[in-house]
């Protein structure tokens, strides 16, 4: 059997299938082409070695105005087929994908990934400038998370749809979860808009922000649209929310989920209401004591420009909001 073992092993080594520590060997995605082939084998393992943008090899044919007779990017993975979802690993390694445009109206399952299922993976990402219209499911970076993971991650720019809108991810469901992530910019929507998700059913949010501006019809929340039998966890929102009815500053409506130790800013959110979570003012939202006195894992800092990585959440004292102690130096 040991023989055996170690003919497989080397011819897998052989073939560039593992490492040669036995574990699946990433695929460098350097250009717009090598993360387009992502969904030519959805079960692989792939590492980003640098930033992509407008200027990059494949842009103007994948992810520009122009591209796929203008409505731009093919979400990677869709929910229809179990083997139709990111079951893989997109590792980022911090690096950013900029100037993404997706104009898909009539579609579901709509982002850079259209859905992530289960043990997929999305980490250490960060999408910059961000133009993105579906019609259901539609989120920055994911549109249908499904038992799949994202975290360290972040989207900046305009997210627009019907159904289950969120600056990041538009329905997180089941086991899938969001954590140590945010979004920032603007999510518009009808139903079920969130500034970080839009619709998050049995699955998690923690660790996480928004500062998106959100506009809606029902069910509009800072963070969350709608939280069904979910949970959301030590995360806050700061945007705008504008909606006719069932307008949350961090939840817009939650149907028997959990929130807890999270919080909204009542000033800019111009919600003195949310259906979980806990509103402050921008005074106590800059305050280290409002967060610490919630078991945050936090810590002050002199400056923006000084990261204490020890710990989730950094602040400076009566001067910024929490922020995530990975995240970029602006």
């Amino acid at each position: 059997m040991k023989r055996i073992s170690i003919f497989l092993i080397t011819v897998a080594l052989i073939a560039g299938m593992v490492g040669c520590d036995g574990t699946p060997s990433s695929v460098e995605i350097q250009d717009w082409y090598d993360l387009d082939a992502i969904r030519d084998n959805l079960g692989g393992n792939y590492t980003l070695m640098n930033d992509l943008d407008s200027t990059t090899a494949g842009y103007e044919e994948l992810a520009s105005p122009t591209a796929n007779e203008g409505k731009g990017w093919q979400p990677i993975g869709t929910i229809g087929e179990w083997g139709d979802r990111l079951t893989g690993t997109l590792d980022g390694q911090g690096y950013e994908i900029h100037d993404l445009y997706i104009n898909r109206p009539g579609e579901y399952d709509v982002g850079l990934f259209g859905a992530v299922g289960m043990e997929g993976v999305v980490k250490n990402i960060g999408l910059v400038n961000v133009t993105v219209n579906g019609y259901s499911s539609v989120g920055g970076l994911v549109g249908f998370n499904d038992n799949g993971a994202v975290s360290n991650s972040y989207s900046t720019g305009s997210v627009t749809g019907s159904w289950n809108i969120g600056g990041l991810v538009g329905t997180n469901a089941l086991k899938a979860a969001v954590s140590n992530s945010y979004s920032t910019g603007s999510v518009t929507g009808n139903n079920r808009v969130g500034g970080l998700v839009g619709f998050n059913e049995f699955g998690t949010v923690n660790n996480s922000y928004s500062t998106s501006s959100v506009t809606g019809d029902e069910w509009i929340g800072g963070l969350v649209g709608e939280n069904r039998v979910g949970t959301v966890s030590n995360s806050y929102s700061t945007g705008s929310v504008d909606g006719d009815s069932g307008g949350g500053g961090l939840v817009g409506y939650d149907d028997d989920g959990t929130v807890t130790n999270s919080f909204w800013d009542t000033q800019t959110s111009g919600q003195a209401t949310s259906d979980g979570g806990t509103g402050k003012n921008t005074t106590e939202m800059k305050d280290f004591t409002t967060f610490s006195g919630a078991t945050w894992n936090i810590t002050t800092v002199a400056n923006p420009s000084i990261r204490n990585p020890s710990y989730i959440w950094n602040i400076v004292g009566n001067a910024t909001y929490p922020f995530l102690s990975w995240q970029p130096i602006l």
